[in-house]
């Protein structure tokens, strides 16, 4: 999701998170955060697939194997939407749901 301008349309959103923490502004563009109801562990578990995947997806795409660039494409949405990143918005989700959402996920990725 990317926006030009502030939630009042007075011009273009400051680098850092808003202040409803739900986003995360880097050079005007929201990119939603982490969701922060999830135990550290989980989260650090998310994020480490996260960078394995997205180091997958530039390793395969300099050997120019579309194969290992989707499995690595994979890895980084699966990590994603356990983080809450992707998918439903986890603020409009309880959290017993986010949690199952995450655990799934990881559940998921230690399988691949």
């Amino acid at each position: 999701m990317s926006t030009e301008d502030g939630p009042a349309g007075d011009g273009p959103l400051d680098d850092g998170p808003t202040d409803d923490g739900r986003w995360l502004v880097v050079n005007g563009r929201r990119w939603r955060r982490t969701d922060p109801s999830l135990p550290e562990d989980v989260v650090a578990a998310l994020k480490s697939h996260l960078g394995r995947g997205r180091s997958g997806v530039r390793t395969a795409k300099k050997a120019g194997d579309e194969a290992a660039v989707a499995a690595a494409r994979r890895r980084t949405g699966l990590a994603k939407h356990g983080l809450g990143e992707r998918g439903p918005k986890w603020w409009d989700e309880p959290e017993p749901a986010r949690l199952a959402r995450a655990l799934a996920a990881l559940h998921d990725l230690d399988a691949l």
